[in-house]
């Protein structure tokens, strides 16, 4: 931590950090982790009596940040010191981070100063998770974004959807859509898309629903009610629905939906609202067009809880009758009646906590989704959603791929036992087929059979794609990625795959683009840093290389190793891969070999292979579309491992 005084104060930092006196504690472990990350920090002290000289140094040291990182409290409210920092920083036209610890609201000097100032949430987050997220994006200069479940203290729901909008300027949809890439050529570092402005007349993103609650405790139900109504829609042929990863980032009901549209690739919009009382169910519904604003369709449903299947059928029927979109007597056919209403609000619970997209979220997911199950063993969406779940923590490296995929494959087992036709299910098997037990024709078989019953499902499209890009069939695996981000254009994961699987296929500029999307999107995104990183070095660019390992929270020693060897720091290379391999050698052997074969040590590179096959590696099933493997390929050694995985040689 710096330790400057007021009368001794060292600028040319990048940091100040504003705070009360009663949160020093929190301050402290602000500025200790921004400086483990290599950006200066200053404080200022709260135990000297303000004066002309004080005055001076704060002032001095406002001015010469970068950014300024407020310790939002209710003692922050109250001091004066707090209130004069920011308002010298808005001056100045500071960045200013609210770092908000508790519920406090803001008074009117503050609000109006932070009315446009960027959130981050720990009480949402947990301290942990808040300061990687701070370090990080004030490390990148990216924008940050509140928490998607972190009320905004200044206008409810508005400062995340502000940040998005800025992100989604970033990005450029439309060639998304038109399902390839188009690039200027004035900026080899930053490669862009073009936009292209077709939108369908036939199609539509549902936003996720206001939850109108007394206690506005029934977020998860109103989410939940929106994702229902987006999986109906998906199912009426000739209807594009934008995939809820990408729409659900829109929650502000005073957005103007004509920039919603361009922002979505949507010609309609869908909003509405849930209230829950007991056991009533009331639910609003307006169907707005994007090209002008205008109100196409409304309607009111006040139902028993128990008839909430029938309601969403009648909504979703309803949307589509306005929308001209002709539905067949055979497509919107759910049960009637809830077999277990319980066990639907578990489920409910379940999507909620998944979209945290993090190991407490997962973990509480696949509780809940089990839950649903001991309650009704006949819920076939609760199984469904538990397999994708337990897939997704081995995926993450979460829980071991032995118990995760086992797991899963009982889940997926039972989906298909109590519905054979569930896509979705077989999907699942498909990925475990190949994940896991190396299985290359039976995930084919799976694959196929996913695609023909449900091939406008997006996780789908990511499996049937994730198994071209293992048995390195290129083209198909970017056909398959880019039918899903026409749908889903604001989802970073699969463009991050994108990315990858561009650079297999030789094409550097799309690759480098494509993680640069993904992290414009996600500028926390934990391996698009790392991949980023490996394309450039590919193409010869080692300006930004080691600025992107320290940012990669995914493989960062590795990444940092590989970055010191190019930049011709072996020592530190050594160290760092030598400790790395120490801690991880029974867990990331591929990981370990993809390093020494980007230094160039290709026996060694070799060695790790071997042992990655003898451990099962998680990620050996993806080794082909590793492009830090891709110098092993002239090496007879490579064929003849592909033919013991039982990969494709081409």
């Amino acid at each position: 931590m710096t330790e400057d005084s007021p009368n001794q104060t060292t600028f040319g930092h990048d940091v100040f950090v504003s705070y009360a006196s009663q949160d020093a504690a929190v301050a402290n472990s602000i500025v200790e982790s921004l400086e483990a990350h290599g950006l200066k920090c200053w404080i200022a002290p709260r135990d000297v009596k303000p004066g002309a000289q004080y005055a001076d140094a704060i002032v001095r040291a406002i001015n010469d940040a970068r950014a300024i990182v407020l310790v939002m409290s209710q003692s922050a409210v109250a001091s004066s010191h707090v209130g004069k920092e920011v308002e010298r920083a808005s001056s100045k036209r500071k960045p200013i981070v609210s770092f908000r610890i508790d519920a406090a609201p803001l008074n009117h000097a503050l609000e109006y100063f932070l009315s446009e100032s960027q959130w981050i949430d720990v009480p949402a987050l947990g301290m942990k998770v808040a300061l990687a997220r701070l370090t990080e994006s004030i490390a990148t200069g990216s924008t940050i974004s509140a928490s998607p479940s972190t009320p905004d203290m200044v206008d409810p729901k508005r400062t995340a959807r502000r940040a998005v909008a800025v992100a989604v300027t970033l990005i450029v949809v439309g060639a998304v859509l038109a399902g390839g890439w188009r690039l200027w050529t004035g900026n080899r570092h930053a490669p862009q898309l073009l936009a292209v402005s077709t939108i369908s007349d036939k199609s539509i993103a549902v936003l996720p629903f206001t939850d109108m609650s007394e206690k506005k405790d029934q977020e998860y139900f109103a989410d939940g009610m929106a994702e229902e109504i987006i999986d109906l829609l998906v199912k009426i042929p000739g209807l594009k629905v934008v995939g809820h990863t990408s729409s659900f980032q829109f929650k502000d009901p005073n957005a103007d939906v004509r920039s919603l549209g361009n922002k979505l690739g949507a010609a309609y919009v869908l909003e509405g609202s849930v209230r829950k009382v007991g056991d009533r169910l009331r639910v609003t519904a307006r169907l707005l067009g994007t090209r002008d604003g205008v109100d196409r369709w409304s309607n009111k449903y006040e139902r028993p809880f128990g008839d909430v299947l029938k309601l969403q059928d009648e909504l979703a029927a309803g949307v589509a009758r306005a929308m001209e979109v002709t539905v067949g007597s055979d497509v919107l056919q759910s049960q009637t009646a809830l077999n277990n209403a319980d066990a639907y609000d578990l489920y409910l619970r379940g999507l909620h906590a998944v979209d945290r997209w993090n190991k407490e979220g997962f973990d509480s997911a696949a509780s809940y989704f089990q839950q649903a199950l001991d309650l009704d063993p006949s819920f076939e969406a609760a199984s469904v959603e538990l397999g994708w779940v337990l897939l997704w923590e081995v995926d993450f490296g979460f829980i071991p791929p032995a118990e995760g995929y086992e797991r899963a494959r009982r889940a997926v087992e039972m989906a298909i036992r109590l519905n054979p036709n569930s896509g979705s299910a077989h999907a699942q098997l498909a990925w475990i087929h190949m994940a896991y037990d190396w299985d290359w024709h039976a995930a084919d078989a799976d694959v196929k059979a996913a695609l023909r019953l449900s091939n406008r499902d997006l996780r789908v499209r990511l499996a049937a794609g994730r198994l071209s890009e293992a048995e390195g069939h290129w083209d198909e695996a970017i056909q398959h990625l880019n039918v899903l981000l026409a749908r889903d254009p604001l989802y970073a994961g699969p463009l991050n795959v994108l990315g990858g699987v561009y650079a297999r296929a030789g094409k550097l500029n799309e690759a480098e683009a494509a993680e640069r999307q993904a992290l414009a999107i996600s500028p926390t995104h934990a391996s698009a840093p790392y991949n980023l990183a490996i394309i450039l070095l590919a193409r010869g660019n080692r300006d930004e290389v080691l600025g992107l390992m320290q940012r990669a929270t995914s493989f960062n020693p590795l990444g940092l190793a590989t970055a010191y060897f190019v930049l011709g720091r072996k020592a530190e290379s050594d160290a760092l891969l030598a400790r790395y391999t120490y801690e991880h050698a029974g867990s990331a052997a591929l990981r370990i070999g993809e390093a020494h074969a980007l230094r160039g040590e290709i026996d060694e590179a070799f060695r790790w292979l071997d042992r990655a096959y003898e451990q099962k590696d998680q990620n050996l099933w993806l080794m082909k579309g590793y492009l830090g493997l891709k110098n092993l390929e002239p090496d007879p050694r490579y064929k003849a491992f592909l033919r013991k995985m039982n990969l494709p040689e081409g």
